[in-house]
């Protein structure tokens, strides 16, 4: 198995799910929650306290999976603090490089989420997760990791650029999937990419760092920047090449989305947890999709979350 640093967010998820109140409605072509009025009162069917962020997330896949972790995310000496780090001892997660800061609260986001079609809107005060500059590259010599997965770190290329030119000197492989603060830098960001040696990235993200309408112009041209790229398309699967073999994929299995939060993070980590435990990259990528349709069924982030261990069934994949 592998040691794998996980560097991104830790933040407390309150749930509050209600069967009609949240049901979505649709105005002016958008979906909006439209029983919840301004100045109103609305009576909600339960709470549920989770933990997820990008970080915590692909922690616990990699963890589930055997693998040695190491999270590097910022939190707060509070009670939503309290619950990322028991999480953390709960999976077997290394918690020794957590940063504690002070004057700022954990990330919390508050999930409203309409238990009939899953449909939710989140609402996140991301405080201490907001910021990772206080977060040194130094420390990958005393981890000696042989991965590097790195989630959105809102933004702040500086770090991102130290962490990817410390870890490239020390031949430690690196995954990355770009949020919206990096993409929204995209000459920073694909100047990066020669670092990265796996790209994750959804349909809509791979057309904000390359020119392309489809999957393939897409993947053909990111491949100028990265060697293994995959790109997701929600409900049409994806494509993913890793400059030797390509494959088109749908989805796992089609299940009921009780709840889409983490379906990403789900998707790349479950993709590096069985590339790193020394599974083809094929299987990698069926690992991912079962990962990601076992989390989008349950409430939560990562209660989903699986071992590698279980036996997965046939998906629809082709090589091309």
């Amino acid at each position: 198995m592998a040691r794998v640093v996980s560097l991104g967010s830790a933040l407390q998820d309150v749930y509050m799910i209600d069967h009609d109140d949240l049901a979505p409605t649709e105005i002016g072509g958008e979906a909006i929650f439209g029983k919840v009025l301004v100045g109103g009162k609305v009576d909600i069917d339960r709470i549920s306290y989770e933990v997820g962020g990008g970080g915590v997330n692909s922690a616990i896949t990699f963890a589930r999976h055997g693998h040695e972790v190491i999270l590097m995310a910022n939190i707060a000496r509070d009670s939503a603090g309290s619950a990322v780090t028991r999480i953390l001892a709960r999976e077997g997660i290394d918690d020794s490089y957590l940063g504690f800061l002070e004057r700022k609260t954990t990330g919390t986001s508050v999930v409203l989420l309409d238990s009939k079609s899953g449909e939710r809107t989140i609402l996140t005060c991301r405080g201490a997760s907001e910021q990772f500059g206080n977060f040194a590259e130094s420390d990958l010599d005393l981890i000696q990791p042989d991965w590097l997965y790195v989630t959105t770190l809102r933004g702040d290329m500086e770090t991102l650029e130290r962490f990817f030119k410390k870890a490239a000197s020390m031949g430690v492989r690196i995954m990355f999937n770009p949020g919206v603060r990096e993409l929204e830098q995209v000459k920073h960001l694909t100047k990066l990419l020669r670092y990265v040696d796996v790209l994750n990235v959804n349909k809509h993200e791979a057309a904000q760092i390359v020119p392309g309408a489809t999957l393939t112009e897409l993947l053909y041209r990111l491949q100028n920047y990265v060697d293994t790229v995959i790109i997701t398309d929600g409900p049409m699967g994806g494509i993913a090449s890793n400059g030797k073999e390509i494959y088109r994929f749908g989805i796992y299995e089609d299940k009921k989305v009780r709840d889409a939060t983490g379906a990403g993070d789900a998707f790349g980590s479950g993709f590096l947890a069985a590339l790193a435990a020394g599974k083809s990259f094929r299987s990698a990528l069926i690992f991912a999709s079962a990962n990601s349709t076992a989390v989008v069924s349950k409430l939560g982030a990562n209660r989903g979350i699986l071992s590698g261990s279980e036996k997965l069934h046939p998906m629809p994949i082709q090589k091309i």
